[in-house]
């Protein structure tokens, strides 16, 4: 148990609320804020500058609802300072029709440069090149992997991966054509290692065990596998670290999506287990874990509850997102001075539950 001293905590906690305090006065003055939130603010029952003043009055917002970002225009997001320049478009879940969006402009680059700082150059080496092999086209992962790749010196290889199709052939029950499309990008990936020296692997946990059918991962020149997408529990990672990598490839899983960016794990170690814990990258976010029944209240800890997420960049105000997934709580670990979000599993979402079963 790597423990935080009180002060280290408390420090955290200054520097968060100093950020709420920046980010709530940039997105709610006429001088720097969005269209959205400026017209919100004109029939709140409070004003968000004067009443919010650190991280715990951010409980004043109600949850943040995502259809906002499906039915409503991107422009209403754009910041007063941002007008003029033109911004990156992502795409979030759905299956048919029109996809949530979040719009953007540095923040991914931000979050995972960030990220990189805590990847081990043993395992990730600087100037080695990636292999993503994962969804692609409109989501924010797709650019947010290559830059990862050229910030730390390499290039980034890619496969083509349709998310969205998947689901609409698990909706439609037609599993074995979920399955050749899997087969089809999983091969992909397995022909890359086989013919480019590529060294770091993005992936899901179940692409990874299938790649494993194709190629040793390890053998064809792995060292590190950045892993995210689905809920990995202590016996999914067990066998991808010892079975699937040999435990001679760094496993590092996180968890993450468009409106968040990327939370980090403590090391995968088998005296924990193999247990997950994930942490925000704070101040930038903030992930609570939250009575599902009284969603202003925080579980104890090593408790269940549902996972409450506020994302806080001048690019991108969102407050009280409540995620489909569900954790137990954790105590502040290490280099993580809050909270942690541990074993995250689906919340009621039976879509992410089947699509657990094919990729």
């Amino acid at each position: 148990m790597s423990t935080v001293s009180p002060d280290t905590i408390q420090a955290a906690q200054e520097a968060l609320d100093a950020h709420v305090r920046e980010i709530i006065h940039w997105h709610f003055s006429p001088e720097t804020g969005s269209p959205f939130w400026l017209d919100w603010a004109k029939t709140a029952d409070f004003d968000p500058i004067k009443a919010v003043t650190c991280a715990a009055d951010l409980s004043k917002f109600p949850h943040f609802q995502d259809e906002w970002l499906r039915d409503l225009p991107n422009e209403v997001w754009v910041p007063k300072q941002y007008v003029g320049r033109p911004f990156f478009v992502f795409e979030t879940g759905g299956t048919t029709g029109m996809p949530k969006q979040r719009i953007g402009w540095e923040d991914h680059k931000h979050d995972y440069e960030e990220f990189s700082a805590g990847l081990d150059d043993k395992y990730f080496p600087k100037g080695g090149n990636w292999l993503m092999l994962g969804p692609t086209g409109p989501r924010r992962l797709r650019l947010s992997i290559e830059h990862l790749a050229n910030f730390r010196g390499g290039s980034c290889y890619h496969t083509d991966l349709d998310p969205r199709w998947v689901k609409r052939l698990i909706a439609d029950k037609e599993f074995e054509t979920a399955k050749k499309y899997k087969k089809h990008a999983v091969e992909q990936g397995a022909t890359l290692l086989k013919n480019r020296k590529i060294s770091c692997l993005f992936t899901t946990p179940l692409l990874l065990e299938a790649l494993d059918e194709y190629v040793n991962v390890p053998d064809a020149g792995i060292k590190g596998v950045f892993c995210g997408g689905t809920s990995m529990n202590p016996q999914t990672v067990r066998f991808l670290v010892e079975e699937i990598l040999d435990n001679r490839a760094q496993f590092v899983p996180t968890y993450g999506n468009t409106l968040m960016g990327l939370a980090q794990s403590r090391p995968v170690t088998r005296e924990d287990n193999y247990s997950i814990t994930y942490h925000a990258p704070q101040p930038r976010a903030i992930l609570r874990v939250v009575d599902p029944n009284d969603t202003k209240t925080t579980v104890d800890y090593d408790t269940w509850g549902r996972v409450e997420l506020s994302t806080l960049t001048k690019e991108f105000f969102m407050p009280r997102f409540l995620e489909r997934d569900e954790a137990l709580r954790r105590t502040p670990w290490g280099r993580f001075a809050w909270d942690g979000v541990a074993e995250v599993r689906p919340f009621g979402a039976l879509e992410t539950k089947a699509i657990e079963g094919v990729y």
